[in-house]
Protein backbone atom coordinates (compact mmCIF):
# COMPACT_ATOMS: atom_id res chain seq x y z
CA UNK A 1 0.00 0.00 0.00
CA UNK A 2 0.93 3.34 -0.85
CA UNK A 3 1.78 5.85 2.14
CA UNK A 4 -1.19 8.30 1.21
CA UNK A 5 -3.56 5.01 1.28
CA UNK A 6 -2.17 4.30 4.69
CA UNK A 7 -3.11 7.67 5.87
CA UNK A 8 -6.28 7.66 4.43
CA UNK A 9 -7.03 4.10 6.41
CA UNK A 10 -5.69 5.90 9.22
CA UNK A 11 -7.96 8.91 9.02
CA UNK A 12 -11.30 7.22 8.62
CA UNK A 13 -10.76 3.93 9.87
CA UNK A 14 -12.08 5.18 13.11
CA UNK A 15 -15.27 6.36 11.49
CA UNK A 16 -15.70 3.84 8.98
CA UNK A 17 -16.17 0.36 10.37
CA UNK A 18 -15.89 -1.03 6.74
CA UNK A 19 -12.70 0.17 6.12
CA UNK A 20 -11.23 -0.63 8.95
CA UNK A 21 -12.08 -4.26 9.17
CA UNK A 22 -10.96 -4.35 5.50
CA UNK A 23 -8.30 -3.24 6.59
CA UNK A 24 -7.41 -5.51 9.43
CA UNK A 25 -8.92 -8.61 7.38
CA UNK A 26 -6.13 -7.93 4.67
CA UNK A 27 -3.35 -7.28 7.17
CA UNK A 28 -4.13 -10.67 9.02
CA UNK A 29 -4.50 -12.39 5.71
CA UNK A 30 -0.58 -10.99 4.78
CA UNK A 31 0.70 -12.48 7.73
CA UNK A 32 -1.00 -15.78 7.22
CA UNK A 33 0.74 -16.11 3.93
CA UNK A 34 4.20 -14.58 5.46
CA UNK A 35 3.97 -17.13 7.85
CA UNK A 36 3.09 -20.25 5.37
CA UNK A 37 5.70 -18.43 2.69
CA UNK A 38 8.51 -18.84 5.48
CA UNK A 39 8.12 -22.33 5.52
CA UNK A 40 10.98 -24.62 3.87
CA UNK A 41 7.83 -27.09 2.81
CA UNK A 42 4.42 -26.95 2.40
CA UNK A 43 2.27 -29.61 2.35
CA UNK A 44 -0.77 -29.78 -0.29
CA UNK A 45 -3.36 -28.69 2.01
CA UNK A 46 -0.94 -25.77 3.10
CA UNK A 47 -0.65 -25.00 -0.23
CA UNK A 48 -4.18 -24.93 -0.87
CA UNK A 49 -4.68 -22.91 2.03
CA UNK A 50 -2.09 -20.17 0.25
CA UNK A 51 -3.86 -20.39 -2.95
CA UNK A 52 -7.62 -19.59 -0.91
CA UNK A 53 -5.62 -16.70 1.43
CA UNK A 54 -4.24 -14.70 -2.18
CA UNK A 55 -7.57 -14.95 -3.68
CA UNK A 56 -9.56 -13.61 -0.34
CA UNK A 57 -6.45 -11.01 0.20
CA UNK A 58 -7.09 -9.83 -3.45
CA UNK A 59 -10.74 -9.67 -3.38
CA UNK A 60 -10.23 -7.29 -0.17
CA UNK A 61 -7.83 -5.63 -1.59
CA UNK A 62 -9.72 -4.51 -4.60
CA UNK A 63 -12.80 -3.59 -2.11
CA UNK A 64 -10.60 -1.71 -0.10
CA UNK A 65 -8.90 -0.13 -3.12
CA UNK A 66 -12.52 0.93 -4.16
CA UNK A 67 -13.84 3.10 -0.32
CA UNK A 68 -10.00 4.61 -0.67
CA UNK A 69 -10.94 6.01 -3.61
CA UNK A 70 -13.67 7.95 -2.38
CA UNK A 71 -11.93 9.13 0.19
CA UNK A 72 -9.33 10.44 -2.46
CA UNK A 73 -12.01 12.64 -4.06
CA UNK A 74 -12.72 13.49 -1.12
CA UNK A 75 -9.37 14.79 -0.24
CA UNK A 76 -8.88 16.20 -3.75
Amino acid sequence: MEAKDLELIEKYGAEDTELKALWDQHTNYEKMLDKLEGKSYLSPTEMQEMKELKKKKLAGKTTLSTLLDKYRQLEA
